[in-house]
């Protein structure tokens, strides 16, 4: 790949380096006691603060859902003893710092939390060009096994590119067949899902609320014109949820309505809350990397 240029590497250090602060400060909020509605509200307020905008709502999935959990603006979901995944994404000018770290309040889930942090370290310690996906797969599930745990195996780390969260490569959690080697000049996202389920694999859950723009066609619904205004106006490709526009309507129903008739119109793409399959508990961790001609820098640092 051709040397990025320096004022686009900078978008992509000042998106990242947001992204980690605003992670980290999530990280301290996360106490039994906290509504979820609050975290996340804080976390992408943090985000703004900071001098960039939200790559997605901030997320906080819990116990067996290992992502793509953000509450709804009415959810009352008060954080107690849970296993909490939070992944927050930060953009500047579409370019975007992704990471994630997980909670654990019970106190009963160290090795767990532990398993996904020592996989994406033993990751990290490989980066270069030249290196195969596949050989950072292997590391990724030997730490995780070596706990007596299991690797999620259909959720991946991944590139990154202006406005697209996920692209080439795919980076596995586990030892595969992948001919993929990393390249000089790449954005990539490790992101190790470890998790105490038997089936190490996770599956969609109903009553998606994560959505971004994936056809620009018309619709006849006034309500869901303007919304689709705002959204390609507000966030362009990258997604967004309910919350996300209440700063346009008035109500939590008419926003809900204008997401209907837009998903309906299939102008939208949904992300639903993905689950472990055998209701194991998950850990995820996660930071963004820009592969140098020696090595790899990390983005995603506070």
């Amino acid at each position: 790949m051709p040397p990025m240029e320096p004022e686009i590497l900078d978008k992509w250090r000042r998106a990242g380096k947001v992204a980690a602060q605003a992670l980290e400060y999530g990280g301290t909020l996360c106490k039994p006691g906290i509504n979820v509605n609050e975290l996340c509200a804080k976390i992408e307020q943090k985000i703004i603060e900071l001098g960039a905008k939200p790559a997605w709502p901030a997320q906080a999935s819990m116990n067996e859902v290992a992502a793509h959990y953000t509450p709804e603006p009415d959810d009352e979901t008060v954080l107690k003893d849970q296993v909490v995944s939070i992944d927050v994404g930060a953009h500047v000018d579409g370019f975007i710092g992704d990471n994630a770290l997980t909670v654990d309040l019970s106190g009963d889930n160290a090795k767990l939390v532990e398993a996904s942090k020592a996989a994406l370290a033993a990751a990290q310690a490989m980066l270069k060009p030249g290196v195969g996906v596949a050989q950072l797969g292997a590391a990724i599930v030997k730490e995780i096994e070596s706990r007596g745990l299991k690797s999620v195996r259909n959720l991946t780390g991944h590139g990154i590119a202006q406005w697209v969260i996920h692209t080439a490569p795919t980076v596995p959690n586990y030892e595969s067949r992948q001919e993929d080697v990393l390249e000089e000049g790449q954005i990539i996202a490790i992101e190790p899902f470890a998790t105490t389920g038997d089936a190490g694999m996770v599956h969609e859950l109903p009553n998606a609320n994560i959505y971004a723009l994936q056809d620009k066609r018309s619709v006849r619904s006034m309500m869901a014109r303007q919304a689709l205004s705002f959204i390609q106006t507000e966030f362009n490709t990258l997604p967004f949820t309910t919350r996300s526009l209440l700063t346009k309507f008035d109500s939590i129903n008419r926003a809900r309505f204008a997401l209907h008739e837009l998903d309906k119109a299939g102008i939208l793409h949904s992300y639903p809350p993905l689950a472990e399959r055998s209701k194991g508990l998950t850990s995820v961790w996660e930071k963004t990397f820009y592969i140098t001609a020696d090595g790899a820098e990390i983005m995603t640092q506070p």
